[in-house]
């Protein structure tokens, strides 16, 4: 199951690349086995949700009860024996001191006197001398003797230690002494015999030496002391097997898990003045939004039928538009924008799969792309959980072709190094005009990325994609995507980009990065090309004032296009003055701060703030500012 750890959640970083999990396409998060293996066992919930959900583990709570169970299985209804009232009344009990507070690790002694079972290493541990630390020599060997080889209890540890310098919590002092008092309760017969005997009566031998009355007294001492540890482990497994039953009885299907989130946001922006058309530095407009209160939806059904597969089936609702059309510039965009009108739409629906054990497919309808299909290298990446902003979210030529439906592999060639790659069309369904849709027809891209983790806290991933437009949108929605005058006729191009991201954790609280793209575009049926550029650096700031929070400050530049050499009058940086040949004069600068506090373990709040620097590449553009306040919920 390693290689169904690998792409559907993107944006985990890929320098673990030598651990089993980081392997192929198929899976960074989990799904259910089949129903002879519980989902758990196939992968881990944390690491199976598009984009970036997380889901609790039901079996955790399994775990957690076995626990207790080790301990207590057989000390249920057994802590009341020693109430015989020929033993005297004991008072002003000092409490034993506790040595660890925090741990609570419930490792079992060893029983040695139980049957002989050649699966258990320890069944036959009935002297000290068999436990592989204990000497002689040793200030406790008297009372570790008469403990194993007189009353067969706390006779070491399974791997034939008994670590008498290891400190132990009082859980484990406590099933230790009811180990013991579980021994001497099945010898109490002996304590019997030995007052019958002297009224005349006469028994059966015991089997082990007679348990005499300062040994019960001390034992009673002790019981009295940790009663309340037993009766503390015994409420908490009760209180296991309650949550257990109810997550069990609530289960949604043994073969498919669910996942969700939710976003609430509200944002706004400044009213920049806007140059709309570029030749005299003279704002003809005024860009202006209101301020808006907005929410998304996700759900994502993930279902295993082998435990080596997954099918994606992910639905969506939103109604947070792009706000470019009232700001005459698509660089203010958020990265959690979702504008269905409130209806429900299919945004994932695809099918992976092991090809090999080093080899992962995708294949689908919807969310078949390279953002879905290459692995994730920026820690900011996220719609609910990373950068606030588009261009904040990765490297932009990622986005180029919006395509949706298609194939893709991960191949995993070693430890660290992996290869991914992506055919992905934006209208694979429409059976029309080949120019405008189909598998092979309208916009489409194919590509692949080199994933490298040259050390354990280095991320590199290098980028290439081919991308086909058939009227000049590189469709990457972000800066300069479009390559041609508006005043020109519609003209089919084709693209290629190149770039890569690069992460360095330099320790667990302060992670760097950036990114840079370059595309070079020549039209179908003109001369010339079109090139462009981006680049991006940042900082996150894992666990910012609190474990679990994320912070993080981005600078770059969004697409621009520094070279158009198309004939005269199709050029898009001087569309207003002839269209003549040049890049653009200017640069537009985004900076960006955000900061996310987790204040559970599925709600975020993530306050954020970017502004664009000579927006749309035009220094006569007022600065555009964006604030927004996201509410994440997720399940």
């Amino acid at each position: 199951m390693s290689l169904l750890m690998a792409s559907v959640l993107a944006t985990v970083p890929i320098s673990a690349i030598n651990l089993p999990e980081k392997s192929v396409i198929l899976l960074e998060n989990t799904v259910q086995q089949s129903t002879q293996n519980d989902l758990s066992q196939v992968v881990s919930p944390a690491k199976i949700t598009p984009p970036e959900f997380v889901q609790p583990d039901i079996t955790t709570s399994s775990a957690i009860k076995n626990k207790y169970e080790n301990i207590l299985r057989k000390s249920r209804d057994k802590i009341q024996f020693i109430s015989s009232p020929n033993l005297p009344e004991l008072k002003d009990t000092q409490p034993v001191t506790e040595v660890v507070q925090n741990q609570e690790s419930t490792e079992e002694f060893a029983q040695s006197p139980h049957p002989p079972d050649s699966d258990n290493p320890m069944s036959q541990v009935t002297s000290v001398s068999q436990l592989q630390d204990v000497q002689p020599s040793d200030w406790a060997f008297g009372a570790l003797q008469s403990l194993v080889e007189r009353y067969g209890c706390i006779a070491g540890y399974t791997d034939g230690t008994y670590l008498g310098n290891r400190s132990i919590s009082r859980y484990e002092f406590a099933a230790g002494l009811n180990a013991c008092l579980e021994k001497i309760n099945d010898a109490m017969p002996a304590v019997v015999t030995e007052r019958s005997r002297s009224a005349g009566y006469a028994y059966a031998n015991n089997k082990i030496n007679t348990v005499n009355n300062e040994d019960l007294i001390s034992l009673q001492r002790l019981q009295g002391e940790f009663k309340a540890e037993l009766q503390q482990l015994q409420q908490r497994v009760e209180a296991v097997e309650k949550q257990t039953s109810e997550l069990q009885s609530n289960r949604f299907s043994t073969t498919t898990r669910l996942f969700g989130q939710a976003i609430f946001s509200v944002q706004g922006t400044n009213s920049p003045d806007v140059d709309l058309f570029p030749r005299d530095g003279v704002p003809e407009r005024q860009g202006k939004t209101n301020l808006t209160f907005t929410s998304s939806a996700q759900l994502t059904l993930a279902t295993s039928f082998t435990g080596r597969d997954l099918l994606l089936t992910g639905l969506s609702a939103g109604n947070l538009g792009s706000n470019a059309s009232l700001l005459s510039s698509n660089m203010g965009r958020l990265g959690f924008e979702s504008n269905t009108d409130n209806n429900l739409v299919i945004s994932d629906l695809s099918y992976r799969f092991l090809a090999s054990n080093n080899l992962g497919i995708v294949v689908g309808t919807a969310g078949v792309n390279p953002i879905n299909t290459f692995r994730g290298i920026s820690p900011l990446e996220g719609s609910s959980d990373g950068a606030i902003s588009l261009f904040g979210q990765r490297n932009p030529i990622l986005s180029i072709g919006n395509g949706s439906g298609g194939i893709g592999f991960d191949w995993q060639i070693s430890d660290r190094i992996s290869l991914q790659g992506v055919y992905s069309a934006e209208i694979p369904n429409f059976p029309g005009d080949t120019k405008q849709g189909g598998l092979f027809g309208g916009r489409y891209t194919a590509g692949a990325q080199l994933s490298l983790a040259p050390t354990n806290n280095i991320d590199i991933g290098v980028h290439y994609l081919y991308s086909h437009s058939p009227d000049g949108l590189l469709g990457g929605g972000i800066g300069d995507s479009q390559l041609i005058s508006p005043f020109a006729d519609p003209t089919a191009f084709d693209t290629q980009a190149i770039g890569a991201t690069v992460a360095w954790r330099i320790n667990p609280n302060l992670h760097l990065g950036g990114w840079g793209g370059f595309t070079s575009s020549k039209p179908s049926n003109l001369s010339g090309s079109v090139e462009t550029t981006n680049w991006m650096v940042f900082a996150a700031f894992p666990n910012l004032l609190r474990s679990g929070n994320l912070g993080g400050v981005l600078v770059g530049q969004p697409p621009k296009i520094t070279s158009s050499t198309l004939p005269d009058g199709f050029n898009f940086p001087n569309f207003s003055d002839g269209g003549t040949a040049g890049g653009r004069s200017d640069t537009s600068i985004h900076v960006e701060v955000f900061y996310r506090a987790q204040l559970s373990d599925n709600i975020a709040l993530t306050p954020g703030l970017f502004v664009i620097f000579n927006p749309d590449h035009n220094a006569a553009n007022d600065a555009l500012i964006v604030g927004t306040l996201r509410a994440s919920f997720r399940f």
